[in-house]
């Protein structure tokens, strides 16, 4: 039995979660939740036991100093709760951990004890993968869930996956089995910058959240630092004629197939977006490789964003043992 003292009753509350590791390439889905924290001033109010889902020779736990006293902080799966205010005032529940190592269904359950002792109404999960796509477009995001009637109502896409899956894609299908309402948000980053952190993924992340659950999110330095980032990918990508090819590669591909696209729908979804900010809107200013993508779809427009801080790898030459690769990996994409 989940005992929750202390925490109050919670106003149309939203479960938002993410996990490092395999689901969370460029570290993009856990840092979108940890800004969302940190701008709001998360109170922690439960943890779950490390023992029952991590092995500690894969996620190690780190030792600290406190006041002269040594301490041991061990990876786990923590849980906070923040109220918006405003006119339409609501409280997320934030879910921020590592991908655990074991008993996954047991995990589950238990973070889906959570969601019922709190009345939560919708669970939204971010995740990023690796994806054919260029750093100088726009971030794909995708919205799935695997039931028909939210995938209609919240214009999302009802996933099809088939293939090896991460914890969102588990937690996903157990809130879909346990009657609690479910999303996937997930952010396509291009796979020859990779290297955490992608604050440019982290911000269409919190755009395309912000949209789904009708909230206005404060982003402090998070534009600022999305800029800074593609402006130093740029410059990466310059010094590299068969990188910079590769690059506009993308971005030809990724142009004829949006045009078609230059949808009212995404126009009117950015234009709402530009209003709730001018109105103030309704709130307050791992380990291992990752999923893939293509990158087909896209739903968040980022104007001019940011860069890398570490040099693109070339890209595999066409005919290739690691070109064959990518095209294989590219077959795991659109994750639940």
């Amino acid at each position: 039995m989940i005992e929750l003292e202390g925490v109050p009753e919670l106003v149309d509350p939203v479960m938002v979660a993410a996990f490092e590791g395999w689901n969370d390439a460029g570290d993009a889905a856990s840092t979108a939740v940890a800004h969302l924290d940190r701008e709001w001033k998360g109170e922690v109010f439960a943890a779950l036991d490390a023992e029952d889902y991590y092995d500690f020779q894969v996620n190690r736990p780190t030792v600290w100093m406190d006041g002269g006293v040594r301490k041991i902080t061990w990876p786990t799966t923590r849980l906070s709760v923040v109220r918006i205010g405003g006119e339409k005032p609501r409280d997320l529940v934030l879910v921020r951990g590592i991908e655990p190592s074991m008993r996954w269904r047991s995990f589950c359950n238990e973070l889906l004890g959570f969601a019922h002792e709190l009345g939560v109404e919708l669970v939204v999960i971010l995740g990023a993968l690796l994806g054919d796509t260029p750093h100088t477009r726009p971030v794909p995001i995708s919205g799935t869930t695997s039931d028909s009637d939210l995938a209609r109502r919240m214009d999302l896409e009802e996933t099809k996956y088939e293939g090896p899956t991460g914890i969102v894609g588990v937690l996903q299908e157990a809130c879909t089995h346990a009657g609690v309402p479910a999303v996937s948000l997930w952010a396509a980053v291009p796979h020859y910058v990779s290297q955490p952190p992608n604050p440019k993924a982290t911000l269409a992340l919190l755009n395309r959240l912000e949209d789904l659950i009708d909230v206005r999110i404060p982003l402090g330095e998070l534009p600022e630092d999305a800029r800074a980032w593609q402006v130093g990918v740029d410059q990466l990508a310059a010094e590299d004629s068969e990188v910079a090819e590769y690059v506009q590669t993308l971005e030809e591909a990724r142009d004829t197939a949006e045009l078609p696209e230059a949808s009212g729908e995404a126009i009117a979804r950015e234009f709402e977006r530009y209003l709730r900010r001018r109105d103030g809107g309704s709130g307050p200013a791992g380990s291992g490789g990752h999923a893939t993508a293509d990158g087909s779809d896209s739903s968040s427009y980022l104007r001019d964003a940011p860069g890398g801080r570490t040099k693109p790898p070339k890209p595999p030459k066409p005919g290739t043992d690691a070109d064959d690769k990518a095209g294989t990996d590219d077959e795991d994409s659109s994750e639940d």
